[in-house]
């Protein structure tokens, strides 16, 4: 399902790989110390190679952490189709006093980062969904209005969802809010 933000970009939801993403840049989903992980973490990590962790392990680190929740790191894409991959960091719901400004700032550096780096076409995935617990509805409304209001110098904003029901749920809300 595709749905217009601005004269110039486009939002699409589908149900698939973000690794098999044919897109400028991947956001990846992934814990603060960005040397791979589970979930969509690992599954990047793995299609881009070793050169992925060796480029993520360059990234200079604070008190253990490369990239702080709501931050935003771009490294080269390597074995992937896309050309860079965009590190980010959600928040782990239950543990954050304000999981919806930072589940905000993760999308919004997401896409600063790519405008800064040329990127036209970005893939998404459902961040902070997974293990870290962000309730699947509440998420989706937080992604995709930030994409929203943050489309300029973008053509496409593709969130790339894990199973019909997480796309079921992106639907719902997109269809409510864009």
């Amino acid at each position: 399902m595709t749905y217009t933000l601005s004269e110039s970009c486009t939002l699409t939801l589908v149900e698939g790989d973000i690794t098999r993403q044919a897109v400028d840049a991947i956001v990846n989903a992934a814990n603060p110390i960005m040397l791979g992980g589970g979930g969509v973490d690992g599954a990047i990590h793995r299609a881009a190679g070793r050169q992925l962790r060796d480029a993520c392990a360059q990234v200079p680190a604070l008190n253990g952490a490369r990239r702080p929740t709501g931050e935003a790191r771009i490294t080269p894409g390597f074995n992937l189709p896309a050309r860079f991959a965009i590190h980010t960091v959600g928040p782990v719901y239950r543990r954050s006093a304000r999981p919806a400004a930072q589940l905000a700032a993760a999308h919004r550096s997401s896409l600063a980062l790519a405008v800064e780096n040329g990127v036209q076409t970005i893939a998404f995935p459902a961040i902070s969904c997974g293990v870290y617990g962000y309730p699947h509805g509440e998420a989706a409304r937080v992604a995709l209005t930030t994409c929203r209001d943050h489309c300029d110098g973008l053509t496409e904003i593709r969130f790339v969802l894990f199973g019909e029901s997480m796309l079921r749920i992106f639907r719902q809300i997109a269809d409510r809010e864009l």
